[in-house]
């Protein structure tokens, strides 16, 4: 069946109320995206951003008047009605479309990342088996790519490792795949803690060798090593807390971090680390280091 796609070109105080005009109006399903070619990078904590011109796209059931529906969005919107286009796109396998995008990948010399409908390239390799879900981190974006790159080049025989940010568990899980002993992953997002438990399961982890807990539940305690891949300038505030996670001659790994950041970051943890090289992935970097 085609679907009926309207797109909007609106500024961001327009979003709400053109979300709700148009779910109203029998929209199915309502997606926002950048109109230039403006990332946003840091997003205050509780907040959901859009970009100074923001395209609004709604999908409409393909037998939807297409006519009726543009007058009808002119008449509401009167003389504000942003720029509109509207226009037919045909049905697809969206299911397979989006699993087609993710292909096993590797990282350093021993780690795979398998998604589930996928056959291990190297069955004899380190293969994490993971899918695309509630949870960031699949290992496409870079600043993962570096740490799973980092990880790969550690040894992690019997270590106790605290994935702070855990999001999908993608760096805790392998980790442990890797032969790490503990795992402890700590996140803000309750779906996080979902998806790193689900993905560990699916890799047959131990619940024993698993615990997981919201920042304000977690323990005090000190570790092997420490992962911490989530944004610059909260890896430069929590920096007294993540330096006394890391036990004396323990290892730590910071990412989330662009190029022109890293200094910043490197400043905020060079008076307790013996910090390598910085790493850079497509202007993203990865700090490591050694707890002095």
């Amino acid at each position: 069946m085609p679907w009926l796609q309207v797109r909007l070109a609106i500024q961001p105080d327009q979003a709400a109320a053109w979300e709700g005009t148009l779910l109203e109006l029998g929209a199915v399903s309502v997606t926002f995206m950048d109109g230039e070619d403006q990332p946003i990078y840091e997003p205050d904590l509780g907040t959901t951003p859009l970009w100074s011109h923001t395209h609004l796209l709604a999908l409409f059931e393909g037998d939807v008047d297409a006519q009726a529906l543009r007058q009808h969005i002119q008449l509401l919107g009167g003389t504000d009605t942003p720029e509109l286009h509207i226009e037919q796109i045909e049905d697809q396998d969206w299911e397979r479309s989006w699993m087609d995008n993710f292909h096993p990948m590797r990282f350093g010399q021993r780690l795979w990342i398998v998604p589930s409908w996928h056959t291990a390239p190297e069955p004899t390799a380190v293969n994490l088996l993971l899918d695309p879900g509630l949870a960031f981190g699949t290992g496409t974006h870079p600043t993962t790519a570096l740490c799973l790159e980092w990880l790969d080049g550690q040894s992690l025989e019997g270590c106790n490792v605290l994935d702070f940010g855990c999001g999908s568990g993608i760096l805790a899980i392998a980790a442990k795949l890797l032969g790490a002993a503990q795992l402890t992953c700590t996140d803000i997002d309750s779906q996080a803690l979902e998806a790193t438990r689900d993905n560990a399961n699916r890799n047959a982890i131990k619940e024993e060798d698993l615990l997981v807990y919201l920042p304000q539940d977690m323990p005090a305690g000190q570790f092997d090593v420490v992962l911490a891949n989530i944004l610059a300038g909260p890896l430069v505030q929590l920096a007294p807390q993540l330096i006394e996670h890391t036990r004396s001659g323990g290892r730590i790994a910071l990412s989330g971090i662009l190029a022109e950041q890293a200094q910043e970051v490197r400043d905020a943890y060079s008076k307790d680390f013996a910090l390598a090289p910085t790493a850079e992935k497509d202007g993203w970097v990865c700090i490591s280091g050694v707890r002095l």
